[in-house]
């Protein structure tokens, strides 16, 4: 078994949320929005790493190129949404609370 150079914890939250520790962000060079990676192995332990970088969707950032060139050219095509389209949004939302003044927290930024 590997030598263990450094040890430390974090606690779970009720949401089964936690903070990364410190050294772990540092030793993983992890910043906001990165993703981390865990592995369980068959020994019941848990490896976490940094995970690795996608590369954007080349088809998805085509469409949405285009859809930007259209609307530059053609900005006589952009309508308000019709008011069946915002009754289903309305309904999809249905219960969700947002505050639109509250801060964000630092997981959000």
């Amino acid at each position: 078994m590997a030598q263990v150079a450094l040890e430390t914890e974090s606690t779970l939250t009720d949401r089964f949320q936690t903070t990364v520790p410190s050294p772990v962000r540092k030793a993983l060079h992890l910043g906001k929005k990165d993703k981390i990676k865990y592995t369980i192995q068959s020994d019941g332990s848990v490896v976490i790493s940094r995970a690795a970088v996608q590369e954007s969707d080349p088809v998805l950032g085509e469409f949405l190129s285009f859809i930007a060139r259209d609307m530059q050219a053609h900005p006589e095509r952009i309508e308000p949404l019709s008011a069946s389209v915002r009754e289903n949004v309305d309904v999809l939302i249905e219960g969700v609370e947002i505050d639109l003044d509250a801060p964000l927290l630092d997981e959000d930024e």
